[in-house]
């Protein structure tokens, strides 16, 4: 009888939302990103998503284990259980939906086109035909421009990270990127790298192609761990530690309406 009883608390332990504060969160996320997550030159993983999952976890009583992974690998591998969660900037959109499941946003902001500064761009699909876009392979901006671009007859090409799009865009290699306007802001047009460029053409937004903003991904069905992730953003925005972190980064607010 002794033993059925523990057996029974152990499965309990195991299933209970106390048990789960009891080990680390394993945490995807591509650190090739600014502001939103990037290396410092000691090789840590720094930025915007890394400083907010770390008050996520604190706020929950839990403790972060950051794992990386390529963009593009983050989805499956949240699939095979490589980790729990995806914090990395990734947009809440329909098509992603149907792989997994989201907590409430935590950022929003738009996409937007960089080319040399001095570009007009009034309409996108007859300014860039012919023209070479960079984006980031499994990216919305991926997905809009394969619907989108490509069939206006702009030349889309595909990278594996953002980074890579900035280095062949200051060396001439491709006419423009489509990308978030923060990173492109940050990690681009203020460095050396970015002199001559500009943020070009209108705000991206439609939410079928852009999303409802940045979520934490969770494995399909895994419901409980995203209620406690939404309530845990909640509760860093009215405590203050989101504007704390948001500070650090950014002079507007980050969060959208």
């Amino acid at each position: 009888m002794k033993k059925i009883v523990l057996l029974g608390a152990m499965a309990l332990s195991v299933l209970s939302p106390l048990a789960m504060a009891e080990k680390p969160l394993r945490i995807g996320i591509e650190a090739a990103y600014p502001p939103f997550a990037y290396k410092t030159p000691e090789g840590k993983i720094t930025g915007f998503d890394y400083d907010i999952g770390n008050a996520l976890c604190e706020e929950m009583k839990v403790e972060c284990k950051w794992i990386e992974q390529e963009f593009d690998g983050l989805i499956p591998a949240l699939k095979v259980r490589k980790f729990d969660a995806v914090l990395s900037s990734m947009s809440i959109t329909d098509e992603r939906k149907k792989s997994v499941d989201f907590t409430g946003k935590y950022y929003h902001t738009p996409a937007k086109l960089a080319m040399k500064a001095g570009t007009e761009i009034k309409d996108p699909l007859v300014d860039l035909k012919g023209k070479k876009v960079g984006v980031q392979r499994a990216s919305i901006y991926d997905r809009y421009a394969t619907d989108v671009y490509v069939p206006a007859g702009i030349e889309v090409v595909r990278y594996s990270s953002q980074n890579e799009i900035f280095l062949d865009l200051a060396a001439g290699r491709l006419d423009a990127t489509l990308a978030d306007v923060v990173n492109i802001d940050d990690g681009f047009l203020k460095t050396d790298a970015g002199k001559g460029f500009a943020l070009v053409g209108p705000d991206y937004t439609d939410t079928k192609y852009f999303g409802e903003g940045a979520g934490i991904a969770v494995r399909k069905g895994d419901k409980a761990l995203a209620d406690k992730i939404t309530a845990a953003i909640a509760a860093i925005r009215a405590n203050g530690k989101y504007k704390e972190v948001q500070d650090k980064y950014f002079d507007f607010n980050v969060y959208g309406e």
